[in-house]
């Protein structure tokens, strides 16, 4: 009875098919890996084996991560997202489902352009949501990648909790090569703690159903405490001799106030309260400028969703464009019908 419990157990978590490959369940650290999860209790042995069993290595995935990076100054990285492609297509996609954005606006209190352009920055609406099985991507990551393999090998536990949770075939779930999944790039652990059953099928499905991706993304965004209507940024300006350089080092942080940068020499350009925590946000517009922001509240939250100033400062200003593109092409239809 036993063999028939782990049995039907792990045919909920893959599907019936013909062995892959063994080479993981030859390694010991993936048995120890199976021997940790086994005596946790979320999965069997069964089902870890029948995942490992048919996981493929993706050594190409390593050459990603390990592919010098260089950081790109804002006047090369913002044409990358703000451009006429991506907001054509975001007024596109507003109008084809401003319902469900009304909807978790009121639900969740994050306005409709915030939500839009995340989906176009992520995955150009659906349309780029990764071709790695998250299985291979995770696994590979997780005992090939030693400089992040704590990370990766919490994110593949999701991953085979989430299977099995959503009674889903975990080796048919699709990502990116660092196995972020479905129209709002989740991570696994994002996935289990924020996505949502917005269209009330009873799944949670951020892959086929954009619905659900739209409620996932307001419900990460308020979770991480996004203020509605609050601004994102103010512009600033630096008094003559002002060092900046620990304040910009501590972009990711709220640990201070518009009162603590203004006696740093940051002085804002627009209203904003001197108990607002900020944030010094420097953008090189061209080669050798550079001009300065105030980073509030709600860029922060941005930068929960994907750590990066230079995203959370395009996202502003895509969403801003965005609305003034879709209440001038959707007021249009109406004045011409009175």
């Amino acid at each position: 009875m036993k063999r028939l419990i782990f049995s039907a157990l792990a045919a909920l978590l893959v599907s019936p098919m013909t062995l892959a490959d063994t080479q993981w369940l030859l390694r010991p650290d993936v048995q120890r890996y199976i021997d940790e999860q086994v005596t946790e209790g979320a999965l069997t042995r069964a089902e870890l084996e029948t995942v490992f069993a048919n996981a493929e290595p993706k050594p190409s995935i390593i050459g990603i991560m390990d592919r010098p990076s260089t950081s790109r100054p804002w006047y090369q990285f913002r044409p990358n997202f703000f451009n006429e492609k991506l907001l054509a297509n975001g007024v596109a996609f507003w109008k084809d489902n401003a319902a469900t954005l009304n909807r978790a606006e009121a639900q969740y209190g994050v306005a409709p352009e915030m939500i839009v352009t995340i989906l176009g920055i992520e995955t150009q609406y659906g349309r780029a949501t990764g071709s790695f099985r998250a299985v291979d991507a995770l696994a590979t990551l997780a005992f090939d990648y030693p400089r992040r393999a704590d990370f990766f090998r919490a994110e593949l536990t999701e991953l085979l909790r989430l299977a099995r949770e959503e009674n889903r075939n975990a080796l048919a779930l699709k990502g990116s090569y660092a196995g972020a999944m479905g129209y709002p790039q989740f991570m696994p652990s994002s996935f289990r703690k924020w996505a949502v059953d917005f269209d009330g099928d009873g799944q949670r499905d951020i892959w086929n159903s954009p619905v659900d991706a739209i409620g996932s993304i307001a419900n990460y965004f308020r979770q991480h405490g996004w203020v509605h209507g609050d601004d994102v940024v103010v512009p600033a300006t630096l008094a003559p001799g002002a060092d900046v350089a620990a304040l910009v080092a501590d972009k990711f942080n709220l640990h201070y106030t518009v009162a603590d940068l203004k006696a740093r020499g940051v002085m804002p350009l627009g209203p904003v309260a001197d108990n607002v925590p900020a944030v010094l946000v420097p953008l090189e517009t061209s080669p050798g400028v550079t001009e300065y922001w105030l980073g509030l509240n709600n860029f922060y939250v941005i930068t929960r969703y994907n750590k990066s100033t230079l995203y959370a400062k395009v996202a502003q200003e895509i969403a801003l464009e965005m609305k003034a593109r879709y209440l001038a092409e959707t007021a249009a239809p109406q004045a011409e019908s009175r």
